[in-house]
This record gives C-alpha cells, sequence and structure tokens, in this order.
C-alpha cells in the first residue's frame, strides 16, 4: 500500500466478536479501503504508518493504557487532528457514560456511533470524517507551500540585501576614491596656482639676481682691496642663496627641473652639522650616525640640502627644550609600498631626521604632506615643508616614510633612487671655461632688460666674443637683415611683443644654420621654447657657464657646417 493509499484508508479496532469484520465489509462495499487492528499497540502502529480515520471500539480501549496513544495525538503536527469514530453501546452518549468523557479529552477529535448502527450511518460518519482528514491534508500542503514561499522569499530577501550591501559598499568606496581624486584636484590645482605664482615671480627675480651677480662678478674682478673684496663676496654669496631659494621654490611647484647627479649623503650631512646646529640652537642635542659603506644616491645636490634642513626645522619645533635630533644616512631594499608617499620597490639611499618630540596622531600622519597644512601656531609655519621634501622625493624617484609614536617621537625617512656611479664621477665641469672660442665671433644678444643685457653683454666680451644688442624682437630681425656676419643669437624668451620662441623661428628660417642660445629665468624653459638643455643657459648665470653653452653651439655650428661641405656641393650656412 502506497503513502497516498495509506492516509485514505481507515483503521478497525473492535477486538469483541465479529465487529470489525462486519465494520471492514461495510466500508470496503462503500469503496472505503479498511484495515483491521488486532489490539491498541497495532492500531498506534497503524497510525503511525498513516491513516484517513479511526474506527474504534469503546471497549478496546476503556480498561486499555493510553499513554502510547495520546503520545502519538499530542505529538501530531498543527495541521493534524486525527478523526476518531467510537463505537458505543446504546445509551453510551457523553451525559450518561463518564468513560465516554475520559476518551473524548484523550482522543479530542471523536465522533460518537451508537450501537447496533445502519451500514449507511457508519459509511456516511467514515466518509465525512475522511472528507475532513483530506481538509487537513490540504491545510498541511499549504502550509507546505507557504512555508516555502517564505523560505525563498527571506532567500531573495537575503540575496537582495547582499546585493544592496555590496552596491552600498562599492558606493562608499567609489565616494571615498572620488573624495580622494577631489582631494588630489584641489592640492594639484594648488600647486599649479602656486606653481604659476612662483614662476613668474622667479623670472623677474633670477632677471634681478642676474644684475647683481653680474656686477658683482665684474666688480671682483677689479681688485678693489681686501676689505670691498670682502664685502662684495658676502654679497654675492647672499645673491647665490636667493638664487637658490628660487631653485626650491620652484622645485617645490615642481616646475624647476632638477639636475640629478651621484651624490655622497655622508659628506652632504657632513658639510651641513655646523648650519644644522646654528639652526636647532644650543637647546637641541645634535647627533649623526652615518653608514660607512653608503651608496651614492642620485639627486640634485642643491635640493638634498633644502630636504634636510626642512626636516631638521620640523623636528625642532616639534621637540621641548632638551631634545634630540639624530641624522641617520643607510642603504635600504625596499618592497612593496604601504602608503602612497612611499617608494616602489628597489635599492635606495635613506637619510632620516628622528627626533625625540611629541610624535604624530593618525589624523595628523594622514595629513602630513598635504600642502599648507601645519600644525604650527600662527606664524610659525607655512605647512609647506614636509610637502617640498615629498615633492623633491617623489620627482627625483624615491618616496618617504614617516615613523611615529605618540609621545615617543618622529622619523622621517626620505628615499633616494641609488646611483650606478660614485659620487664625483658625473661632476659637471662647468668651472673649466673653454679655451678655443673663436676671438673674432659676433653675437646678437636680445633682451628687453637693459640692465641684464648690459651684464650679459659685457660677460659676452670678456669671453671673447663681439657683441650686437637689440632690445626687442622686432629691433634683432633688422640687425638680422643688415648684418652679414652673425654666429650666434643669445635671447631672453619673456619679452613684450613678440617672444623668445617666436623669434627663433624667424631667425631659423631666415638664417637656418645660425645657432639659437635662450637665456631665461623660467623653470621648464625646454618646453616652452622647444629646445633642449643645451640651447638653454638660466639665469643668474656666471660667465664660465655661459662661455660653455657658447662654445657647444658653435662648436655644434662648425660641425654641421662641415658635413655639409663635406657630403655634398650645397652652398654653405650664411655666417
Amino acid at each position: 500500500m502506497s503513502p497516498d493509499e495509506r492516509a485514505e484508508r481507515a483503521l478497525v479496532l473492535a477486538p469483541l466478536g465479529r465487529d470489525a469484520k462486519v465494520a471492514a465489509a461495510i466500508l470496503a462495499e462503500a469503496r472505503t479501503p479498511a484495515t483491521i487492528c488486532a489490539d491498541l499497540p497495532a492500531l498506534c502502529r497503524a497510525l503511525h504508518e498513516g491513516a484517513g480515520v479511526a474506527v474504534v471500539a469503546e471497549e478496546a480501549l476503556r480498561t486499555a493504557d493510553l499513554a502510547e496513544l495520546a503520545h502519538w495525538i499530542f505529538g501530531q503536527p498543527p495541521w493534524s487532528d486525527m478523526p476518531f469514530v467510537l463505537l458505543t453501546p446504546r445509551g453510551g452518549g457523553l451525559e450518561r457514560n463518564p468513560s465516554a468523557a475520559r476518551l473524548t479529552a484523550a482522543l479530542g477529535n471523536v465522533t460518537f456511533l451508537e450501537r447496533p448502527f445502519h451500514p449507511t450511518t457508519l459509511v456516511s460518519v467514515v466518509r465525512t470524517a475522511l472528507r475532513g482528514r483530506r481538509r487537513q491534508y490540504d491545510a498541511r500542503e499549504r502550509m507546505d507551500q507557504i512555508r516555502s514561499a517564505e523560505a525563498l522569499l527571506e532567500r531573495r530577501v537575503a540575496e537582495r540585501t547582499e546585493e544592496l550591501e555590496a552596491a552600498n559598499r562599492q558606493l562608499a568606496a567609489e565616494i571615498v576614491e572620488r573624495e580622494r581624486v577631489e582631494w588630489a584636484l584641489r592640492q594639484a590645482q594648488r600647486l599649479e596656482a602656486v606653481g604659476q605664482l612662483t614662476s613668474g615671480v622667479a623670472h623677474d627675480f633670477n632677471n634681478l639676481l642676474m644684475v647683481v651677480l653680474g656686477n658683482l662678478r665684474q666688480l671682483q674682478n677689479e681688485n678693489l682691496g681686501p676689505a670691498i673684496d670682502r664685502r662684495l663676496r658676502m654679497m654675492g654669496e647672499a645673491a647665490e642663496r636667493g638664487a637658490k631659494l628660487t631653485a626650491q621654490m620652484l622645485a617645490f611647484s615642481r616646475r624647476q627641473k632638477l639636475e640629478p647627479r651621484p651624490v655622497d649623503l655622508n659628506e652632504t650631512v657632513a658639510a651641513m652639522r655646523d648650519l644644522l646646529q646654528s639652526t636647532m640652537g644650543g637647546s637641541v642635542a645634535l647627533s649623526t650616525e652615518l653608514d660607512p659603506d653608503l651608496w651614492p644616491a642620485m639627486i640634485d645636490p642643491t635640493q638634498i640640502e633644502l630636504v634636510i634642513l626642512n626636516l631638521a626645522i620640523n623636528a625642532r619645533d616639534a621637540m621641548e627644550v632638551g631634545g634630540a635630533l639624530t641624522v641617520r644616512t643607510a642603504n635600504a631594499v625596499l618592497g612593496e609600498p604601504q602608503r602612497a608617499e612611499e617608494p616602489p620597490p628597489g635599492e635606495y639611499v635613506m637619510v632620516s631626521v628622528s627626533d625625540t618630540g611629541s610624535g604624530m596622531t593618525e589624523e595628523v600622519l594622514a595629513k602630513a604632506f598635504e600642502p599648507f597644512f601645519t600644525t604650527k601656531e600662527v606664524g610659525r609655519g607655512s605647512g609647506l615643508g614636509l610637502s617640498q621634501v615629498f615633492g623633491l622625493a617623489k620627482q627625483s624617484g624615491g618616496g618617504v616614510r614617516i615613523d611615529t609614536e605618540m609621545g615617543a617621537g618622529t622619523s622621517v625617512n626620505v628615499y633616494l633612487p641609488r646611483a650606478s656611479t660614485a659620487a664625483g664621477a658625473e661632476e659637471e665641469e662647468a668651472g673649466a671655461a673653454p679655451q678655443d672660442l673663436p676671438g673674432d665671433a659676433v653675437a646678437l644678444l636680445v633682451d628687453d632688460d637693459a640692465a641684464v643685457r648690459e651684464i650679459t653683454a659685457a660677460m659676452l666680451r670678456d669671453i671673447g666674443l663681439q657683441v650686437i644688442e637689440a632690445g626687442s624682437g622686432g629691433e634683432a630681425l633688422e640687425l638680422l637683415e643688415r648684418r652679414e656676419r652673425l654666429d650666434l643669437v643669445l635671447m631672453d624668451f619673456a619679452m613684450p611683443g613678440m617672444n623668445g620662441a617666436e623669434l627663433a623661428r624667424e631667425v631659423r628660417a631666415r638664417r637656418p644654420g645660425l645657432p639659437v642660445l635662450f637665456a631665461t629665468g623660467y623653470a621648464g624653459a625646454e618646453d616652452l621654447v622647444g629646445a633642449g638643455d643645451e640651447l638653454i643657459v638660466l639665469k643668474p648665470f656666471a660667465a664660465d657657464q655661459l662661455a660653455s653653452k657658447v662654445a657647444a653651439a658653435l662648436d655644434a655650428a662648425g660641425a654641421r657646417r662641415s658635413g655639409r661641405a663635406g657630403g655634398c656641393a650645397s652652398a654653405p650656412a650664411p655666417a
């Protein structure tokens, strides 16, 4: 018998006489399957297997132990209420039969049928009970469907919740990234504004320094006496520091073209010790720890001094009276960076400045490299120190790492690329003026600043050139048309009317072989004029620097003319 068939059957328990067989036969004739149970335990087993109704004679339960049956009845699931048809003797209703009342309480869903009964009555009562049982099965199915729907709904809600949480996480990440990009854009805009300002200021300032330094050097050559020479030397050193300051401002705004070369940082730190001690004052104990096997670093030597000095000043301001400052150098092999300001993996030379000050909180550390961010009192800091250090380190191909602990001090570690050659191997020979400048070479000097033009013309004459001066691009073109002999054009870039780049195009169009040099106080001039470093001399320049550039330009022009003359019969370029 299948489970469905068992769920539709009637169980019959009537142990006395032929009642069980008679009831089963009546039900079978009415097409209702019936199973006869020999005793109460058999009935309980059959109930566990499944049934639609139980027809039980009262005498089978009157004195029996109903514990197992009661346990099954009370253990039914919520949808189930098993119907019992209780066969009682005539007059055995609830009002005159205490036993019937007890059985009603035990069985729950009970229908009483007095004997003798008509077969039709038994069939009717059993069918009614089976219909009620089927409704219970239907309720079970609906409950199962509801549970399945609830489970599906919960699953979908969970999935949707997870999708929403994932979308929220993605949105939060996008918000953070957008804020980071917006912050970077704001900083870039601020740096761009600072860069434009410093670039313009630097051009004018370099013109002033050009006049000052040029005249000082001219006076130093006059042998005016030890006292005057000493004052001139002091003035020259001050003006050169001004030139360095301008270069440092441009490096901060990343508009200054760095001139990296192999540098021994041990020598740099040792040479700066007196400057650092005077900057720190007597209240700070200064010490150095220099690695004797230090690799050479690839860095602009002027800029690294600024880095160390800035870090030392920051460290001094973070300490109370009696603090200690340590400058260290070491070789470093770094792995993957942990923060954006740290360098990529590789070999680096480290210079670090450590203090015993108050340390940094996480909030301060997160903003340490932001331009204009400072924790100092108003008037004691601009917030550009660490930004300048970070900008130079990144521009040089390195990075910065800060190790700090509240109350225990801070170490700012600057990592610079390791140089492939030893320090001093690539020193420029700017101090050695060329010896083979042609004495009859003619230079056209173009500069709208009369004072700058005058001192530049004096330098050109000192190195052996004849000089023709022009105060504008238009005047220069007129002289170009009138003068047959010109060997070189030296021009400023920033001039009213026609700037240096426009004038250079006209010169090259009219005299293709004529070499052109640019003298400018602008940073990044090679981008502005479309020329390489070899065609640019940056103000303020010394006579030996100018002589090197002039000699290189004349030599290159001569080599081009020789190549054309030896290679073909074309006409030589105009001199």
